[in-house]
């Protein structure tokens, strides 16, 4: 049994950092163990413009603590008015990493979304000729599809069509939920990746709803059927290339949480990489946690591995605080519902002296 694991540092290919109090809380969470973060842009308003993209970016920088060492990968919010040169402009300044398509009404903050997918068509094609590429939000919004079915739904009738009418688009399915994602990954092997988060490797729609509305687990898209789950972990632990770690983390306060609204997202960036440790050992594949971490998303990403470094330990069960608190109110840290054995020696985050 392993003990020791030592690691390039790694990055997280999609999370939520919110802004201003909440900012400040929850960005030390993430900068601790993860060198660089493909940011999300669905603020209110959201980050549209290079001009926005820069502004959102210096308060991510004025909101990291003296001494640790982070770099936020800057997305733009795609509408039906977005211009293909400002995205084209803001890609090659290097001030902006990808592009993140939002179906209107998908998840939180996602109201000024595509509709029409006609109208971006201008973008994609931009974004083929430079090879930026493309996060998506993988769910149809239409109220007759269950929302059980919306990620399988969207490759049939979203993403599928758009990658044949824009060859060379590349693609990151983000936070991919079902067999239907795995699968299409796997059948495809150009300019296509797919991010899988932490919490939807820990619990299957069971969780969020026997016993009880549990709206600490509520996220979108939302947790599947346990052979989902399975599926999901198989491609994550099974050292595939283009299968790599977006936790989604997405913090908000427990008023949100546990209201009418019960706003969906869970925040997992302060105990990620314990948590993703207890599963890689489950699945007898420690060997291939280093690629998902930090190897395989710098690859479709073309940035190099981080050259610093952590290292894992397991020992004793480690315990992390229950929330977050913030000027705006608590966060609840994600409870992986089982006890944590791995934790990182010396959390990294500081720069070099």
């Amino acid at each position: 049994m392993k003990n020791r694991l030592t690691l390039p540092r790694p990055d997280d290919w999609h999370l939520h950092l919110r802004d201003g109090a909440v900012l400040r809380a929850v960005l030390p969470e993430t900068a601790r163990h993860f060198a660089r973060a493909i940011v999300m842009p669905n603020l209110v308003p959201p980050v549209v413009t290079a001009q926005d993209a820069s502004a959102y970016r210096q308060r991510i920088v004025d909101a990291l603590p003296d001494g640790m060492d982070f770099t936020p990968l800057m997305t733009l919010y795609l509408t039906e008015e977005t211009d293909p040169e400002d995205v084209a402009a803001a890609h090659a300044s290097g001030l902006v990493t990808a592009v993140k398509l939002y179906p209107a009404g998908a998840t939180t903050n996602s109201a000024s979304g595509v509709r029409d997918f006609d109208k971006v068509r201008g973008v994609l094609d931009r974004m083929a000729e430079i090879g930026m590429p493309l996060c998506v939000h993988g769910e149809v919004t239409e109220a007759d599809i269950d929302i059980f079915d919306r990620e399988a739904v969207f490759i049939e009738r979203v993403l599928d069509p758009i990658r044949r009418a824009t060859p060379g688009l590349r693609v990151v399915m983000e936070h991919i939920t079902t067999i239907d994602g795995v699968e299409y990954v796997k059948a495809n092997d150009r300019d296509l990746g797919a991010t899988i988060t932490t919490h939807h490797l820990v619990i299957n729609r069971n969780d969020i709803l026997v016993g009880g509305i549990k709206p600490h687990y509520y996220c979108l898209p939302v947790a599947k059927r346990e052979e989902h789950r399975l599926a999901l972990r198989a491609a994550a632990t099974g050292g595939d290339a283009r299968f790599f770690l977006g936790t989604d983390s997405a913090p908000h306060t427990d008023p949100n949480k546990e209201s009418a609204c019960g706003c969906a997202g869970c925040f997992t960036a302060t105990n990620t990489l314990s948590i993703l440790a207890h599963v890689f050992e489950n699945e007898n594949a420690l060997d291939h946690l280093e690629g998902f971490v930090s190897r395989h998303g710098p690859a479709f990403y073309g940035l190099p591995v981080n050259d610093t470094t952590i290292t894992l330990i397991r020992g004793t069960p480690v315990s992390y605080p229950e929330k977050l608190q913030t000027d705006d109110g608590p966060v609840t840290v994600f409870d992986p519902g089982f006890p944590l054995v791995w934790q990182v020696e010396s959390p990294t985050g500081k720069s070099p002296s």
